[in-house]
């Protein structure tokens, strides 16, 4: 339907759930997508009732990243503000006070790879697979994801994975740590994580962490 919004908000209790309603398209991150989520994700993180914000899409595609056929159509200048936005709403995931869960269920590429990686925590189906395709089509993510990703998994398969933009199965990354679990209910399995914490009462998911060497 024409105007139909590209994502769903729901909350449960203290968890809200960010879901990417548009698997016909394979939950495209479009620049009007991009809108919605950073007006949603603006709302919840402000709300001290909640202690966590699930991120999810459908059963075959989390989503598939930025809109290529938008990205093809932007001069220097307003691909550079696009890549700028996206980064400052991928930071605030990043900076939430709320615990964030992605929750992942078949495709995860480029851009929502990036997103994923904002997040405090990653929770993969078996049949998750995940790639950014950049190289492929003379780009580079410009969401944080060549940042994040090294911190996660090292500097050398990072490189690996963008250059060669290959695809990682859930099992690989499980094992890299990418993700910390797989499930087959990825969005029980988040909602039950998601349970175990307690209300941080204001103290950030990065207060709780071990620092960085």
């Amino acid at each position: 339907m024409a105007g139909a919004s590209a994502i769903l908000t729901d909350i449960s209790g203290a968890i809200a759930v960010i879901r990417f309603d548009q698997p016909a398209k394979r939950n495209p991150l479009s620049s009007a997508t991009l809108d919605e989520l950073a007006d949603a994700v603006s709302s919840l993180t402000a709300r001290e009732d909640l202690k966590a914000i699930v991120f999810t899409g459908s059963e075959d595609v989390f989503a598939s990243g930025a809109d290529i056929s938008e990205l093809t159509e932007l001069d220097s200048e307003r691909a550079a503000e696009f890549s700028q936005f996206g980064q400052n709403v991928f930071q605030t995931i990043a900076d939430a006070r709320q615990v964030t869960i992605a929750a992942i269920s078949g495709y995860c590429m480029g851009g929502a790879l990036d997103l994923a990686l904002a997040c405090d925590i990653r929770i993969a189906s078996p049949q998750a697979v995940f790639r950014h395709p950049g190289a492929r089509l003379g780009i580079i993510t410009g969401w944080g994801g060549t940042q994040r990703m090294p911190r996660l998994i090292g500097r050398a398969r990072s490189l690996e994975f963008f250059l060669t933009t290959r695809w990682i199965k859930s099992e690989e990354a499980l094992e890299i740590g990418l993700v910390s679990s797989i499930s087959d209910d990825v969005l029980a399995s988040a909602f039950a994580t998601a349970g175990e914490i307690p209300q941080r009462n204001g103290a950030k998911p990065e207060d709780l962490a071990p620092p960085e060497k």
